[in-house]
């Protein structure tokens, strides 16, 4: 399977130009032969609105959700895309993915809220959520989820083989996809995609840096600082050799009690 991951700047609130973006991308993805396109956190309607994230907010079976439907079935490729959720009074920071016919394959609110910011506009999610992508058991993570060990072991333990993160990382926290994001992916030999923004929006710059890590831990593709659109075979992952994977999950001892001082 090919996974196709964007790289670019958030469209700033600018519905105009993020569902352009959202078209290029799923027909460049489709023509390059990938069955699922990641784009970033809350790239509907731009991840640094914070005044206007409440207001432009959407339901899910609204506007954003039949337009993505229908624009991945017009390409024949899947999207996963982070955007804002509105449910009666309260707001999530979400991530759907379709499959190739607009389909949705599942439904993610983000559970870890980054800083103030997040947790003053939205509620955090409550649930994993996992599916079949083309015979892989694939989760959806938010950003700041996969930095927390747990939460990707959790998964690990569910039979998830694939994890999908949409992120809007800021620059100065290279250290995510440099090194937590292989060391997620390694802990449990599993596939890590990381889809960050790049370029700056009403004053916060982002880190760029977006990475597909393997089972390994080694990355698969890998972006800079700029706009990108990375293409990955994951069937590539078949190939690595068993002995050279992680396995703290048949090793793992826990303590009971507490360890003397």
């Amino acid at each position: 399977m090919k996974l196709a991951l964007y790289q670019g700047p958030s469209p700033a609130g600018d519905l105009g130009v993020a569902f352009a973006a959202i078209d290029r991308t799923l027909g460049t993805a489709a023509a390059s032969g990938a069955q699922m396109a990641l784009m970033p956190e809350l790239f509907l309607p731009g991840y640094n609105q914070t005044d206007r994230m409440a207001a432009l907010a959407q339901p899910r079976d609204g506007d954003w959700q039949s337009r993505l439907s229908q624009l991945c079935r017009a390409h024949g490729c899947g999207l996963t895309i982070g955007w804002a959720e509105r449910a009666g009074d309260v707001v999530y920071n979400s991530a759907t993915a379709f499959d190739g016919q607009g389909n949705v394959l599942g439904h993610y609110r983000k559970i870890q809220l980054f800083g103030p910011a997040e947790a003053a506009i939205f509620t955090p999610g409550d649930a994993y959520c996992t599916f079949d992508l083309n015979g892989r058991k694939t989760a959806l993570l938010i950003c700041y989820d996969v930095e927390f060990a747990h939460h990707v072991h959790a998964l690990a333990d569910l039979g998830v083989d694939l994890i999908l993160v949409p992120t809007a990382n800021p620059a100065g926290f290279d250290v995510v996809a440099d090194a937590m994001v292989p060391a997620r992916a390694a802990e449990r030999a599993l596939t890590i995609a990381y889809a960050n923004l790049c370029d700056t929006e009403n004053g916060l710059t982002y880190g760029g840096k977006s990475i597909i890590a393997g089972p390994d831990g080694q990355a698969l593709a890998t972006a800079g600082r700029g706009p990108t659109l990375l293409i990955a075979d994951l069937a590539a992952t078949a190939d690595l050799n068993p002995a050279t994977l992680s396995t703290q999950s048949r090793d793992r001892r826990d303590l009971q009690g507490f360890l003397s001082p």
